[in-house]
């Protein structure tokens, strides 16, 4: 019994790499191709009990950018630059061969075929290493089906009120110069066991003198 057991060496060994010790599982699957595999997504987790390497990795990022100063006090522009000759003559490229890739699939002509799907490929990396974004259709990907929804909205409920949305990244800026990026939570201790009603179930022991002068001290500085 004072062996250790595999999963204790296991979570050993990714504590010492760095690596998450309860990653989870999940399905992806190839839009191109439709090959399903499975890969290890970390968890994720800031707390150290659970999973110590996740959390050492969270704390770091958050230490860099607090350091770097991430916090903007102006709106970022985003506006895409326009597309160059060298992209616009590429995607010309990639669309004749896509039409003639799709004609010698009709003609059954399967070996030019996949030499123009390998064509189209180069192009598109190519397109990609020239700074476009986004993904282009794939000659073999299949049709979408139309979504059906099994539910409609009832026509006689009243419209629910919302909110006008800014178009902006820039956090709420507080007494004139404070942008915080997140809010910290405190659990206090607690003063002794109570009843449902509040009242402690030990009077000797309950902690009046603590209770009160936290109550005290959270009610003085508030966020307002």
């Amino acid at each position: 019994m004072r062996v250790p057991l595999a999963m204790d060496v296991v979570k050993a060994a990714a504590e010492q790499h760095g690596v998450c010790v309860r990653p989870f599982t999940m399905e992806v699957g190839d839009p191109d191709t439709g090959e399903l595999r499975y890969v290890a997504v970390p968890c994720g987790s800031t707390v150290e009990s659970v999973c110590g390497p996740c959390a050492t990795k969270a704390r770091a990022l958050r230490i860099t950018q607090c350091r770097e100063g991430w916090h903007l006090d102006h709106e970022p522009d985003f506006t895409p630059e326009p597309p160059s000759a060298d992209q616009a003559e590429l995607l010309t490229l990639r669309a004749d061969l896509f039409t003639a890739y799709q004609q010698a699939v009709q003609d059954g002509e399967l070996g030019e075929a996949e030499d123009l799907r390998d064509e189209i490929t180069r192009t598109d990396d190519e397109l990609r290493q020239l700074g476009m974004r986004g993904r282009l259709p794939s000659p073999d990907a299949p049709a979408k089906q139309a979504v059906k929804r099994s539910t409609k909205r009832r026509q006689d409920a009243p419209d629910l009120p919302r909110r006008k949305v800014a178009k902006t990244t820039l956090g709420r800026e507080y007494a004139g110069k404070y942008r915080p990026s997140m809010f910290v939570t405190l659990t206090l201790d607690t003063y002794g066991r109570v009843h449902d009603d509040g009242t402690p179930v030990d009077p000797g022991a309950y902690d009046y003198r603590r209770a009160a002068r936290a109550r005290r001290t959270c009610r003085r500085h508030r966020l307002r």
